[in-house]
This record gives structure tokens, C-alpha cells and sequence, in this order.
């Protein structure tokens, strides 16, 4: 009975790992792109179950799939562990001036902790503080507790969980908020101007997921992602993009919005710092990101502790060095990805709403 259930399991693992190679933008495909840590810890541990403690002749063949599970999906998650290559170089120490520090938080609209949050800004004392699902609740806790330090800022509240706040020491330099494919979900683009004179573009994000009662494709979410990919690469200034994407650092769209825009992911090399779900410590994976262009180097990131929402915030110190871009290794998309992202916008704008910008 045991080997009759684990070969149960050993055909779920197969099918669950060959999903996500569809080229299918359906929910359901891309949220098997999510755990795929999960898979592959049940792969190995399943797999050891049935070394030991299976006897029918045909167990070697459930292993042979269980560790060919483990192979694949260790594959996508292991660029972000310490045993992968930083493309993104250390900072040197004594560089203050240069160094940019941030606090990206998904508060969840009905959790009413604030002071939760508030308490490790303070104590943290980042120089942009950006929260999302931040309604007029939320814009009002904020305003009133960080106003006096944070006194540049950018605020969306809204109701439907696309709100978003930003607070920032530094000057906030021709802030817009836009709508750029559905004219429900907006996102935040302005410029910095670092103590050291220096001009950078922020862009933040909160792009809708392919989830039940969200979306049931994960197009609105790709084209957003790939539409500002594509004007990073065409401008190619000291850029940031923050924010919860709703995708994982290793799904198709994202590595594919790395190579569009030139950007690269701290994370890499360093760990996954996941930071959804906050309640679940076995199903976890990185949904907030800090998304660097090749003129900056990387002094810390950190998952901080939680406050109530279903995410952890992160926080991230950034160091402006141009000087060091030739250290830094960003990926390049080649033309098939260039004009598969120009038909995915083009796409997602057609069937978008009419009164999106």
C-alpha cells in the first residue's frame, strides 16, 4: 500500500514540474512556477521514504522520478541560494553618501497593525519607505507618524488592494503615477536625487496577480512588467524598480523582465529572502523585489520581522557606484525575447481596459 501511494505522489511531482514549461498564461499553469522549493525538498524527502521503506519491484522508477523532480526544480530555485555567482557586487564600506537604503512593505489592506511597521522604520530609518495595499486608513497612520522625516512622498490610496505610499528623506524629482495597462492598478515612477548629486529613476510596482478572483490569466501582469523592462533598456540611466510583482524571482517572466530591461536581482548568489506568505513557514517564496540596474552595488538585504500583513517587509542598502558597472553582470535579452515582450504588451493593451494609459 505505502509504494502504491508514493508512485501516487511520484506522478503528481512529474506532472507538477512539467506544468510550468507550457507556454500557457492561465493561473493555474503559472502558479506551479511558486513552490518549487516545496517541490523539491517533498521530492528528496519522498524519495528517501521510498529507499528505505518501499520494497515493490517497480520503486527504483519512482525514484529515478523523484530525483529527476529534485534535479529540475532545484535547477530554477538554485541561482538564488549562496552556492550561485553574485552578479551583483559587494559594496565597500564608508560610502554614505552613495548609499540608498529601502523598505518595501505589502501592509494588507485589513490588517490594522501599523504601529507594527512603523515602529522598524523608525528604527531602521530607511531613506524611501514604500508601502502597498496602503488604503486611506493606511495613508493616514503613515502620514502622521513619517511626515516630518520622510517629508517627499507620493500618495495612491486606493480600496481595492492596489494602494500604494511612498515616503522618501531624498527629493522626489517629477513624481507621476501612472495606469499603464489596466486603469485600476497604478505605479509610481519618479526620479531621486542622492545627497552626492546623483539622479536616479524609481520605478514601483504592484502589478495584478493571476490568482481566482484577481485574474485568470497572467497576462495583465507580464505586459506591466515588461512594458517598463522595455523603457529601462531604451534609457539606460541608474534605475530601481520595487514593489510585490506577484511573481517569483525564477518564473519565466521574471528572468525574462531581467533580460529585457538589463536589470539585476541582489538576491542572487545571496538567497531567496522570501517574503510571502508571513503565516506559513513551509510555503514561502519571494514575492517582493528589489531590482537594481548594473550602476549600483549591494551593502545588505534583509527580511524584517512581521506585523500583521501577509507578507515580511524587506529592506535593502544600495551603494551608487558607476564606477564599478564593469563588475556587475547584466543579462541581455536576445531578439525572439524582445519581440516576444513587444507582443505580450501589445496584447495585454488590446484586451486591456479601454481608458488605460
Amino acid at each position: 500500500m505505502l509504494d502504491i501511494g508514493l508512485s501516487i505522489v511520484a506522478a503528481a511531482l512529474v506532472l507538477a514540474t512539467l506544468i510550468p514549461f507550457l507556454r500557457l498564461r492561465y493561473w493555474w499553469v503559472r502558479g506551479f512556477d511558486f513552490p518549487r522549493l516545496q517541490f523539491t525538498a517533498l521530492a528528496i524527502a519522498v524519495a528517501l521514504i521510498q529507499i528505505f521503506l518501499g520494497d515493490a519491484a517497480w520503486r527504483w522508477w519512482d525514484i529515478a522520478a523523484f530525483l529527476l523532480v529534485a534535479i529540475v526544480q532545484g535547477a530554477h530555485i538554485l541561482p538564488w541560494t549562496p552556492l550561485w555567482p553574485k552578479p551583483v557586487r559587494s559594496a565597500n564600506a564608508g560610502e554614505g553618501r552613495r548609499s540608498l537604503t529601502l523598505l518595501i512593505a505589502n501592509v494588507l489592506t485589513p490588517n490594522r497593525n501599523a504601529q507594527g511597521l512603523l515602529r522598524q522604520i523608525h528604527e531602521r530609518q530607511p531613506d524611501l519607505v514604500l508601502t502597498l495595499e496602503s488604503d486611506d486608513w493606511w495613508g493616514r497612520q503613515l502620514e502622521w507618524s513619517l511626515e516630518s522625516e520622510w517629508p517627499y512622498s507620493v500618495k495612491v490610496p486606493l480600496d481595492n488592494l492596489y494602494g500604494m505610499h511612498l515616503f522618501s528623506r531624498v527629493p522626489l524629482e517629477e513624481p507621476e503615477v501612472k495606469w499603464l495597462i489596466q486603469s485600476d492598478i497604478p505605479s509610481i515612477h519618479t526620479w531621486l536625487r542622492m545627497e552626492c548629486g546623483a539622479r536616479i529613476r524609481l520605478h514601483a510596482m504592484h502589478p495584478r496577480p493571476p490568482a481566482p478572483g484577481e485574474s485568470e490569466e497572467s497576462l495583465w501582469r507580464d505586459a506591466e512588467l515588461l512594458l517598463v523592462g522595455k523603457d529601462i533598456h531604451q534609457h539606460e540611466q541608474p534605475t530601481l524598480l520595487v514593489g510585490d510583482l506577484n511573481d517569483v524571482a525564477w518564473s519565466r517572466t521574471t528572468r525574462r523582465f531581467c533580460r529585457v530591461s538589463g536589470m539585476l536581482d541582489p538576491r542572487r548568489g545571496r538567497g531567496m529572502f522570501s517574503t510571502f506568505h508571513a503565516s506559513y513557514p513551509f510555503m514561502r517564496w519571494p514575492l517582493d523585489h528589489i531590482f537594481i540596474s548594473e550602476h549600483f552595488t549591494l551593502a545588505r538585504m534583509r527580511r524584517l520581522k512581521p506585523f500583521g500583513s501577509d507578507h515580511f517587509p524587506i529592506l535593502a542598502t544600495l551603494c551608487y557606484r558607476p564606477a564599478r558597472a564593469d563588475e556587475n553582470d547584466p543579462p541581455e535579452a536576445d531578439a525572439e525575447e524582445r519581440r516576444d515582450a513587444a507582443e505580450t504588451i501589445k496584447e495585454a493593451k488590446q484586451r486591456g481596459d479601454g481608458d488605460a494609459c
